[in-house]
């Protein structure tokens, strides 16, 4: 995964525009699959969240996107591997 500077607008814009791209059938395939890796009870929530918040990232700050981006990112690589 890249690296973002999230005091970089431009950064924050495409941090953003990612994870909007991410539909909600997206998001519950990723929830299923952080439930059946057991990721953590915490992880799973904030993917829980950002499900709800899908296709509007203006809600969410960039930090917390930058998280489930990364979990994102860490759920297909281990998907890839398999």
């Amino acid at each position: 995964m890249p690296t973002y500077d999230l005091q970089d607008p431009t950064d924050v814009d495409i941090l953003r525009a990612n994870f909007d791209i991410i539909s909600r059938s997206e998001w519950d395939e990723y929830i299923a699959l952080a439930e059946e890796r057991n990721i953590g009870y915490k992880n799973i929530n904030i993917l829980k969240t950002a499900e709800r918040k899908a296709g509007i990232s203006k809600f969410l700050s960039p930090k917390v996107i930058l998280w489930v981006m990364d979990l994102v990112e860490r759920l297909d690589a281990d998907d890839e591997e398999e």
